[in-house]
C-alpha cells in the first residue's frame, strides 16, 4: 500500500510539473487602479491555489476551535465522559 502511495505521489508530481512546464508564458493580471501583475501562468495558478487553500484552513480552523470548546465545556459540566 505504502508503494502504491507513493507512485501515485510521484505521478502527481510529474504531471503537475509538465503542467507547469508547459504553461511558462508570461500573463498579465489587471487590477483596479491600474495596477497590473506579469508572471508565468503556471505561478499564478499556484499563487491563487495556495491562497484558497490557507483561506479553506482558516475557515475549518474556526469550526474546530469552536467545537473543542463545546466538548470541554460539556466535559467540565460531566455531560461526556472521556
Amino acid at each position: 500500500m505504502r508503494y502504491l502511495l507513493w507512485i501515485a505521489r510521484l505521478s502527481l508530481f510529474l504531471l503537475l510539473f509538465g503542467f507547469a512546464l508547459k504553461n511558462d508564458e508570461p500573463v498579465m493580471l489587471r487590477y483596479y487602479l491600474g495596477y497590473a501583475w506579469h508572471a508565468p501562468l503556471s505561478l499564478i495558478l499556484l499563487a491563487f491555489f495556495a491562497l484558497g487553500t490557507g483561506i479553506g484552513l482558516m475557515a475549518g480552523l474556526a469550526t474546530i476551535f469552536r467545537q473543542r470548546r463545546e466538548i470541554a465545556r460539556l466535559k467540565q459540566q460531566g455531560e461526556i465522559k472521556g
